[in-house]
């Protein structure tokens, strides 16, 4: 079971239903961040982690900007240099869209890993 995965098409699903919230479950902290870097580039809107006794749910505030979101299977690792091509492979065109990799630094969106020089492992792409 892949929360990650789980939770990027729970957000797919309702965008194409125009909802304005979805509800997340179950959580784990690193859906919290690839959801926490999707906040920050303007994908979506408040973010609010619910507790539930259990793993928890997140609730997400829906924006209506996410044309694609899926989790990349299995997690390619990436270097500084070959980021380039894996935007043209995930994202539809240049400046469009993020890619969500997990580095040494913490999960981080592509432009961010670029500017600090350093790979890691692909999770996810947006636009």
């Amino acid at each position: 079971m892949d929360a990650l995965a789980n939770g990027l098409t729970t957000i797919m699903n309702n965008e194409m239903r125009n909802k304005r919230e979805c509800i997340i479950s179950p959580a784990s902290k690193l859906l919290g961040r690839v959801l926490r870097i999707i906040q920050l580039n303007g994908y979506v809107g408040e973010l609010e982690f619910i507790d539930d006794g259990r793993s928890g749910k997140f609730k997400v505030q829906l924006l209506g900007r996410i044309n694609k979101c899926r989790a990349i299977r299995p997690r390619f690792p990436v270097r500084v240099d070959k980021f380039e091509e894996w935007e043209k492979k995930f994202l539809p065109s240049r400046d469009v869209g993020i890619l969500v990799i997990s580095t040494p630094k913490g999960v981080l969106s592509h432009r961010e890993a670029k500017e600090k020089r350093i790979g890691g492992r692909l999770l996810a792409f947006v636009y």
